[in-house]
């Protein structure tokens, strides 16, 4: 007999076996000294460092500014929230959808449910937000931490249900929303995978 955990599991993100190669660059010192202090702070390889470093700038930095997104300190997006009422979070919203759908037509090569959700997931890497990918059978529960105040939780909220309503209008995406955290839920079923398009 087999008992399912009630507990909703972390989607893993598939780790690809991938063929590595060696390679050296010629780099000033104070760039070397820097890498191994970072390194040495973080307690992670010179290795892994560079690793993650070429990995962000190849899988979201080199795109940022051809698709127009400049760094705004937090603070800035704290106070803009606090402003916010509904009808400018709807106009915001109708802003950037058409934004992101030319973003992810640009850095994955295609607009579907899946790159969308893998590009979203690259953007709250590369700034610094916390996100989790958990499953409970066939539902999918995205959660995002902000920590950018409530009206930013109505936007996040409104934002990925214009999303996910564009690709399955038949399902309903459920949120639980709090001042920091947006947990966003719907059926996807058990093999659906962000990152396998």
């Amino acid at each position: 007999m087999h008992l399912e955990s009630n507990t909703p599991k972390r989607k893993a993100h598939p780790q690809k076996k991938e063929s590595t190669r060696s390679i050296t660059y010629r780099l000033p010192a104070k760039v070397v000294e820097e890498l191994e202090e970072e390194a040495m702070q973080k307690n992670i390889s010179q290795n892994v460092l560079v690793r993650q470093i070429m990995e962000r700038y190849l899988g979201w930095d080199r795109f940022a500014e051809k698709v127009g997104i400049i760094p705004i300190p937090k603070k800035i997006l704290e106070t803009l929230g606090v402003e916010m009422r509904g009808e400018d979070i709807d106009e915001v919203v109708a802003v950037i959808k058409p934004i992101i759908k030319e973003s992810v037509l640009f850095m994955k090569g295609g607009y579907d449910l899946k790159r969308c959700i893998e590009t979203l997931e690259d953007y709250m890497r590369a700034s610094g937000m916390k996100s989790d990918h958990r499953m409970e059978g066939p539902v999918h529960h995205f959660i995002i931490q902000h920590e950018l105040g409530m009206n930013w939780s109505f936007f996040t909220e409104r934002l990925l249900k214009e999303i996910f309503h564009e690709f399955l209008p038949e399902q309903n995406l459920k949120c639980q929303t709090t001042e920091k955290t947006v947990i966003a839920s719907i059926s996807l079923g058990s093999e659906f995978s962000e990152h396998d398009y």
